[in-house]
């Protein structure tokens, strides 16, 4: 069963498909199966262009895998990901030419 560990909104700078994206919706996501774990931070530039405009664009989607082992959702497990959150969030915006603005959030956060 897949879950949003964590969800959230913010400001973002990139450029998909000739298209300016100015904000980034940050994931992570626990996803169990059969005894095994596994937990992926995932990406997501969409265009932002107003402040009501949230609308998802699925072509500047990017998600890694962290982890994977046999076992459950373990809250000391998950806290330790969010804390690695941001540093691989980065390295993927990095590596794309993008960058996220972790110090302006456009919602609350959403645990899951």
């Amino acid at each position: 069963m897949e879950t949003n560990v964590y969800s959230r909104y913010f400001e973002a700078q990139a450029n998909f498909s000739g298209v300016e994206r100015r904000g980034a919706h940050v994931l992570l996501i626990s996803d169990s199966e059969a005894g095994m774990i596994s937990y992926r931070v995932a990406v997501s530039f969409f265009p932002h262009e107003n402040a009501l405009d949230f609308a998802i664009s699925y072509d500047a989607y990017f998600e890694k895998e962290i982890f994977r082992a046999p076992g459950r959702r373990s809250k000391k497990r998950e806290s330790a990901f969010l804390e690695a959150l941001r540093p691989e969030i980065d390295a993927i915006a990095a590596g794309l030419g993008a960058t996220v603005d972790w110090s302006h959030p456009l919602n609350e956060a959403r645990l899951g």
